[in-house]
């Protein structure tokens, strides 16, 4: 009989340190650094990896809470599968739209194991396309039917790619201003 009571205190034990992690917050500034982009505080707020210089000149990193509010996600970490689908890097310091005219990323955001499956990732860029004046879903549809003129679409109209979204001006980072709703099929 003591042989159960020590199991069932070990199992409720256990349970409790489970209950514990799930509940417990998540904090930018406590994550590991090849874990901080594409975070999201349990606040709702984006984790963003800085870099600094120590005081013996060696550059190191650190992760930061940003100002930036995703308003339908918390207390998440990406996953290694949708940064590997949509072509990002953990290593990013802060994150720009200049992505947007590498070709490679525009594919790799706009292709199905992305689009469909990582709506953190997908919402990031959803609102800096939309500081630029490009719609993400006309963007990503233009992707599918002819790559090379989406993207000179994207380089001649100064951003505006069908169905632009008013949206910020662009920053490093964006603050999620209500944005238009995606079209059908996307997210």
């Amino acid at each position: 009989m003591a042989s159960a009571t020590k199991i069932s205190l070990l199992i409720f034990f256990a349970s409790s340190l489970l209950t514990q992690g799930i509940l417990g917050e998540l904090i930018c500034e406590n994550l590991p650094t090849n874990l901080c982009a594409f975070a999201i505080a349990t606040s709702g707020k984006r984790c963003v990896l800085e870099n600094y210089r120590n005081e013996e000149g060696s550059v190191e990193y650190t992760c930061k809470t940003s100002e930036v509010v995703v308003e339908r996600m918390s207390g998440y970490i990406e996953t290694d599968q949708c940064v590997k689908a949509c072509g990002v890097d953990r290593g990013f310091v802060g994150i720009s739209s200049d992505a947007f005219l590498a070709p490679e990323f525009t594919a790799s955001l706009c292709s199905p194991s992305c689009y469909q499956n990582c709506p953190n990732i997908v919402d990031l860029y959803f609102n800096l396309a939309a500081g630029e004046g490009v719609f993400l879903p006309a963007l990503c549809e233009k992707q599918k039917t002819n790559p090379h003129r989406a993207m000179l679409e994207l380089l001649s109209n100064g951003g505006a790619v069908g169905g632009a979204a008013p949206g910020p001006v662009a920053a490093d980072y964006v603050v999620d201003a209500p944005a238009p709703a995606p079209a059908p099929g996307y997210f």
